[in-house]
């Protein structure tokens, strides 16, 4: 399997002088196809520093971006922004939705900044299998917190993108919600060849897990991850 991130000695700096605080530390990393990862640790230990900086939302003091054997770090703003949408899927914890769009406005939207017609059958079996499929003709001011999260899961899995980037993807979501939209991860990764870092303070959400690294003071520790016959399905 070929990697689909890979992150050599990134080092990320805030402040300056006495106030310069080191929030990733010489850090090394790597995602291939249809790996789901899963990246734990208190608020606070860098880990939506790291995926930011991974997604390149932000960049490193110094180290190196590698997304589909394109090296982001090489490339200017334009074309960095064209990688990011191609290669990349991101949910975040605030939805991010276009309040005047319906929610399948929202994939329709993707589909034309894309010049990607895709069938109305894969908007249906991705809302379908986030049980929002009857919320379809709603706007985001009338759906809750976890259903526009649910929304924008969707919508980051629509344009098939090589990289999922999930920065707690079920913190608004209730518990049976949460497992199912971790299991449809999961699912995306392994049988369409997705890579796939989910960052979570929920480990609950990680029994699925390829590989698990702890976030501990700007530094990544790899975890034992549970087997296939412990996990739940």
């Amino acid at each position: 399997m070929k990697d689909i991130l890979v992150m050599k000695d990134i080092i990320k700096k805030f402040g300056k002088q006495h106030t310069e605080v080191t929030a990733l530390k010489g850090l090394n990393f790597h995602v291939q196809e249809g790996e789901f990862v899963s990246i734990i640790g208190p608020s606070g230990s860098g880990k939506s520093t790291f995926l930011t900086i991974a997604g390149g939302l932000q960049s490193p003091t110094s180290g190196e971006i590698i997304i589909n054997q394109v090296n982001f770090s090489q490339l200017n703003e334009k074309q960095r922004g064209k990688l990011r949408f191609k290669e990349i899927g991101f949910i975040l914890q605030s939805s991010n939705l276009i309040p005047f769009l319906t929610v399948k406005e929202q994939f329709y939207l993707v589909d034309k900044v894309s010049r990607k017609a895709k069938e109305k059958e894969r908007i249906d079996e991705l809302l379908a299998s986030l049980d929002i499929l009857d919320l379809q003709d709603k706007f985001p001011r009338d759906l809750s917190g976890g259903e526009r999260q649910r929304v924008a899961i969707g919508r980051a899995l629509f344009n098939d993108p090589s990289l999922i980037l999930a920065d707690e993807p079920t913190a608004s979501l209730d518990t049976d919600h949460a497992y199912e939209v971790v299991k449809l991860l999961v699912k995306e990764a392994h049988e369409k060849k997705k890579a796939t870092v989910m960052v979570t303070h929920d480990e609950r959400m990680i029994q699925w897990s390829d590989r698990i690294f702890r976030m501990e003071d700007g530094n990544l520790i790899e975890q034992n991850a549970p087997s296939r016959e412990t996990a739940q399905v």
